[in-house]
């Protein structure tokens, strides 16, 4: 089950980011590390009525923030579409526990029906450019790959943008 998060939830949020950063590390990915995902932007996704999460038996195994604003880190991307009525993608985490389960699909399923039923034009995120499995799930959900960015607290490598054309 997906819902809004809650305040509530913002415990679980986080151990399921750093359960996510510790496997991603392990896995040679050093795509989240202390300073991101935090928990003033998911206090603000919930704020602003943009946090979900995916429930099994009652508990937080999985978030998404499917946001409105685009992020400062974004304006000088070339995107696709106009910079009006589109979505941002943000901080998907699936605990590891329960990755390859297609949960991180059902969000994005979600997030996508979500898009469309507001009449948004496109949906906009980035993912780590070394997170192979990253990229070819997105990219194979339609995504189109643009350009580059880089968050210096994050990694030397650049992230990948990406818009899905609704």
């Amino acid at each position: 089950m997906i819902r809004p998060a809650n305040t509530c939830d913002i415990k679980a949020v986080l151990d399921i980011t750093k359960s996510c950063a510790l496997h991603m590390t392990k896995n040679g990915i050093f795509q989240w590390n202390k300073h991101y995902p935090d928990k003033a932007s998911f206090i603000n996704d919930i704020r602003n009525d943009e946090l979900f999460v995916y429930c099994k038996n009652e508990k937080v195994i999985a978030c998404i923030s499917i946001c409105n604003e685009m992020d400062s880190a974004y304006e000088l991307v070339d995107w696709k579409t106009i910079n009006k009525n589109n979505l941002y993608i943000h901080r998907l985490a699936v605990h590891p526990g329960f990755q390859k389960k297609g949960v991180g699909k059902t969000l994005m399923d979600f997030a996508e029906k979500y898009a469309r039923e507001k009449k948004i034009i496109s949906i906009r995120l980035d993912t780590f450019s070394v997170n192979k499995r990253n990229l070819k799930f997105y990219e194979s959900r339609g995504y189109g790959r643009l350009e580059e960015i880089y968050f210096p607290k994050q990694s030397e490598f650049p992230f990948y943008c990406y818009e899905l054309i609704l």
